[in-house]
């Protein structure tokens, strides 16, 4: 698909779309991280269905969320304010929300030792870690001092950014969201451990056709289809633009539907 190309809206997004007169809510910082693994001598991506009581409930996403006021690790890489397009503060809340959120929802965790740059920590599902986990995910432990507590440092060198989209002006809750695509460390396993989902899986990009999901998760993993290899990928990030943000426009049409046109 490209971008000249429209999406057809689902049903509950067009009847907001028609229905919305008023002015747009404040925009809020979030990040997506599409995590992948190798399968033969191609990757698949991990996916999941939100619980049908949630917003978007039964659509397929990757795990991310909204930048919280404790994102904000000790260091990050140097190149990542223009590779995402905002100031130093900014830059270091999105790449610790990545990695929090991935953390939150899937139990991986992009980290190492301190003294060991090349090296990610292997199993992070034993009871302990499971514990840790849970206290992030309720407040009662930042992520920065649970890395600090145990001697490890995040790996944002295992995040790369991939894209940046706005939430059109007519949804009640608007974000300036990041997708990063990240490898799965070796020797953790994605689980679901969210609460959150009602489905997850490794799918193939191409095997995604007939998964419903909302425009920008399609059009992320739309890009990531011509890659054979991980390696690809990464390379290919380097490339991408994920300063400028995708912002959707929104057309009525006659029918009574609605079309996303990015822009």
């Amino acid at each position: 698909m490209t971008d000249s190309t429209p999406f057809r809206l689902p049903p509950a997004l067009i009847k907001r779309a028609r229905e919305f007169d008023g002015e747009p809510a404040p925009v809020r910082d979030a990040a997506t991280v599409v995590l992948l693994r190798p399968s033969g001598r191609t990757f698949q991506l991990y996916v999941l269905r939100r619980a049908t009581t949630m917003a978007f409930g039964g659509l397929y996403a990757f795990p991310g969320g909204g930048v919280d006021p404790d994102d904000r690790p000790s260091t990050i890489r140097e190149d990542w304010p223009a590779r995402l397009g905002v100031t130093a503060g900014r830059a270091s809340a999105v790449v610790g929300a990545a990695v929090r959120e991935l953390f939150e929802e899937t139990g991986v965790l992009l980290a190492g030792p301190v003294d060991q740059p090349d090296r990610t920590i292997a199993d992070v599902g034993t009871a302990d870690w499971e514990a840790d986990r849970a206290a992030v995910v309720t407040r009662e432990l930042t992520l920065s001092d649970l890395l600090g507590r145990r001697g490890l440092r995040m790996r944002d060198d295992l995040l790369f950014p991939w894209a940046r989209w706005v939430t059109p002006e007519f949804e009640p809750k608007r974000y300036d969201t990041w997708f990063f695509v990240a490898l799965l460390p070796e020797g953790q396993v994605a689980r679901d451990v969210s609460g959150e989902t009602e489905e997850t899986a490794w799918v193939a990009p191409g095997g995604t056709a007939g998964l419903p999901m909302l425009p920008p998760t399609r059009s992320v993993i739309d890009s990531l289809t011509p890659y054979g290899e991980i390696a690809q990928v990464v390379a290919g990030a380097s490339r991408r633009d994920a300063a400028t943000p995708v912002m959707p426009r929104v057309q009525l049409t006659d029918d009574g539907g609605a079309l996303l046109h990015l822009q």
